[in-house]
């Protein structure tokens, strides 16, 4: 059975940080890109970053170059974004998702950042 389970996520001032980590199993998690997508009231969804299986190389959104970073660690099966200089913007219900033949999915994670 698969599974993506999202942790971390929180309330957190503006200008603060936060680490989201995404723990896989049932799936050979080395094999997959991974990434994390964010979905906010009222606008479209979002890739916020990506990663290749072996995580060196990576992709992320303009909004969020040079204040998120995200990275895994193949030995544990999981996948981080850690994430800097949080902006109310910011603020979205964020899911970690296996790129492969097939697309996995997290149950997602609430991020809110206050200003």
């Amino acid at each position: 059975q698969v599974q993506l389970v999202e942790s971390g996520g929180g309330l957190v001032q503006a200008g603060g940080s936060l680490r989201l980590s995404c723990a896989a199993s049932g799936f050979t998690f080395r094999s997959y890109a991974m990434g994390w997508f964010r979905q906010a009231p009222g606008k479209e969804g979002e890739v916020v970053a990506r990663c290749s299986w072996s995580g060196g190389s990576t992709y992320y959104t303009d909004s969020v170059k040079g204040r998120f970073t995200i990275s895994r660690d193949n030995a544990k099966n999981t996948v981080y974004l850690q994430m800097n200089s949080l902006k109310p913007e910011d603020k979205a219900v964020y899911y970690c998702n296996a790129l492969g033949g097939i697309t996995y999915w997290g149950q997602g994670t609430q991020v809110t950042v206050s200003s």
